[in-house]
């Protein structure tokens, strides 16, 4: 089994990083509505470091996601073919740009991820700073409670649409090339 660099850095920036951030939102859900929402939720209430830490380690992901995406793989999607070049395969954003029927992948899909993909972090930071400052007594701010999982829940939507969208672009013109990386060599025939 082999895999070239590039097509590894996408794996690990689209399904590491960011398949695991939407994974730990889905907890995070889960666990916000065991502690503040849910009337009848047993919460241990020494276990708020955990909590700190949990959402801790989602900002992490969410920022690898992130700067993995903008600094790592983008600029491979965005690599400029020779003049005259008649095979955009290695050129991600041009292949897609040369047909009428994908042009929308690169000007709705990437522009997305280009630009809103960057309140992911931003808003789970944000998430976690209010989590450490108010910790468990945010049952008792109903209002700000209201604004943490509003937050969390738009950075779960754009997270997951980032996510489709990368799916279908790396679908239709796949980030390749570099050194071939080897996983696993099978039997000789």
């Amino acid at each position: 089994m082999e895999i070239t660099s590039r097509s590894l850095w996408t794996l690990i920036h689209g399904m590491g990083f960011g398949g695991l951030y939407l994974l730990a939102c889905s907890g995070l859900l889960v666990e916000f509505y065991k502690r503040f929402i849910s009337r009848t939720g047993s919460v241990i209430e020494d276990d708020g470091p955990f909590l700190k830490l949990y959402l801790a380690l989602m900002s992490l992901f969410a920022w690898l996601a992130v700067l993995t995406g903008t600094y790592v793989v983008y600029p491979w999607y965005r690599a400029v073919p020779p003049a005259g070049a008649p095979d955009l395969t290695g050129y991600p954003q041009r292949l897609l740009l040369s047909q009428v029927t994908t042009t929308g992948w690169h000007s709705t899909g990437m522009e997305w991820k280009e630009h809103v993909a960057w309140l992911v972090p931003i808003t789970i930071t944000m998430t976690a700073g209010v989590v450490a400052r108010y910790g468990s007594s945010l049952r008792s701010h109903p209002r700000l409670r209201s604004a943490v999982l509003i937050a969390v829940l738009f950075s779960f939507a754009s997270a997951g649409l980032a996510g489709f969208w990368g799916a279908m672009i790396n679908k239709y013109a796949p980030v390749n090339g570099g050194t071939t990386v080897t996983l696993m060599k099978g039997e000789t025939r």
